[in-house]
């Protein structure tokens, strides 16, 4: 949904305005909340970033000096009511810029309210209803949602089972810029916070995906998904699959299976110097034999904090996509970063980088499967300075 300015402008007044007319409620916390990344990245020859074509996991080859420009920012109100119950009612509008421009009106990307204390046996279970971000756990280095389901509907979070919590939602996938949806519905469990040892935790996620008449794949089979995540020592594995769908059970293709699996984590070296690292597998199996592959990726981005305010980060990262009947794209980046940051930990924002990468990108294979002709390779050599922050 696109808002003009004015209509913009209304929804930030209308936060500010007295609550008095809500009837047993007092005015709580107002925050304002979000992330954003900006900048200017040129590059000499026009391939301004490194992807290796058909690459399944996100931006396998590394994110560093290597993404596009972004943000999404968040106003939320909370309410306390008479009647022991925690209200909160959130907004976040979000801008997310193609390399051409081809995105860059401000859009609406969460509306929703939600309770706790609502039930006095389960005083932390939250119930909501609206339009959220949903189920989307995401990896660092390549960017990826493994996956993902933003949309509009309602469910519950933290509902305390003994030994483990439960989500569960069913939400619609919206329709384009309208404020309805379009036909395809998920319903989304989550039971997390299993704890299998001291340092040791899984979550475990299971997703259906139906249809209505009113979707373009009314015809097509039901998704689902199955995964998990293991928390031990600073380290995470990732596994996840999937039937009729890739990343999400909203976007159905017939006969296809994938499956995917990440590991990754960070290695402290020194009080200032680490070394973050990723490997992942995505294999996609369908009824198209030209196009099904598999796409391997390895990054590292070793980190050392010179002071309190100034770090250097370097990334390396490799992608390769290797078609099952057909030959195979690859790309490798290498991305030197200087930080200036609110403080030394590589997780602290704000931070401004001034950075080079320099990577190259052989995609001998096209889109449908066939083999590119002529050059194949794309050089790149980039230089950029962006800030990013969250907060």
């Amino acid at each position: 949904m696109k808002l003009s300015n004015l209509t913009l402008a209304c929804l930030l007044a209308t936060s500010t305005l007295s609550v008095s007319h809500f009837a047993n409620a007092e005015t709580d916390d107002f925050a304002f909340t979000g992330y954003a990344r900006y900048g200017m990245h040129y590059a000499d020859n026009g391939n301004d970033y490194v992807s290796a074509d058909g690459q399944l996991a996100g931006n396998a080859a590394g994110r560093l000096g290597n993404e596009t420009n972004g943000g999404e920012f968040q106003f939320s109100k909370g309410f306390d009511g008479a009647n022991g119950t925690k209200w909160d009612i959130v907004l976040m509008m979000e801008n997310w810029w193609k390399q051409d421009g081809e995105y860059g009106d401000i859009a609406l990307k969460k509306f929703y309210a939600g309770a706790y204390n609502v039930f006095a046996s389960q005083p932390d279970a939250y119930i909501w209803a609206g339009r959220d971000f949903h189920q989307r756990p995401q990896q660092g280095l390549n960017d990826y949602f493994f996956m993902t389901h933003d949309g509009q509907g309602g469910g519950i979070k933290n509902l305390d089972l003994g030994g483990a919590k439960l989500n569960v939602a069913f939400v619609a996938q919206t329709a384009g810029e309208g404020t309805g949806d379009n036909g395809d519905y998920a319903l989304t469990t989550k039971l997390h916070d299993i704890r299998l040892a001291d340092s040791i935790s899984m979550d475990i996620f299971a997703n259906y995906g139906l249809s209505s008449d009113k979707s373009v794949d009314a015809d097509k089979d039901g998704a689902f998904q199955v995964g998990t995540i293991f928390n031990f020592n600073g380290n995470k594995l990732s596994l996840r699959y999937a039937d009729n769908t890739d990343n999400s059970v909203f976007n159905k293709t017939d006969d296809l299976t994938t499956l995917y699996a990440s590991f990754e984590g960070t290695s402290s070296l020194s009080d200032r110097t680490a070394i973050e690292y990723q490997a992942a597998y995505h294999d996609y199996d369908s009824a198209d034999d030209a196009v099904d592959r598999s796409n391997y990726s390895v990054i590292v981005r070793p980190t050392h904090s010179w002071n309190d305010i100034h770090s250097t980060w370097l990334e390396a990262g490799y992608s390769l996509v290797d078609y099952d009947n057909a030959d195979e794209n690859s790309a490798w980046k290498v991305t030197l970063s200087q930080n200036i940051s609110i403080g030394k930990n590589t997780w602290d924002r704000p931070m401004l980088r001034f950075y080079a990468t320099v990577g190259d990108a052989d995609n001998k294979v096209a889109g449908d499967g066939s083999a590119n002709t002529g050059d194949t390779t794309r050089d790149t050599f980039a230089v950029g300075a962006m800030w990013e922050a969250w907060w």
